[in-house]
């Protein structure tokens, strides 16, 4: 589930492996591309955690980081 944090949507994605994890943010990569919304994320082994704010009004959440919050849980 997507939580705020420090003016921030924040969610945390835990896979089986790092391969797991990789194809994801790959897949996620592919759909920033084409929202022309890209996320500030970490990966630790099997971990990603994403943030995301629109830095364009302030680094703040918008209307365009739910809809890319929305697109990233409909990859899972």
């Amino acid at each position: 589930m997507w939580a705020k944090k420090d003016n921030q949507l924040y969610r945390a994605f835990i896979f089986k492996d790092f391969r797991e994890a990789f194809a994801f943010m790959t897949k996620v990569a592919l759909v920033a591309e084409k929202m022309d919304h890209h996320p500030y994320w970490i990966n630790i082994y099997n971990t990603v955690e994403i943030y995301l704010s629109t830095h364009d009004a302030g680094n703040v959440v918008t209307e365009k980081d739910q809809n890319m919050a929305k697109a990233i849980d409909q990859l899972l």
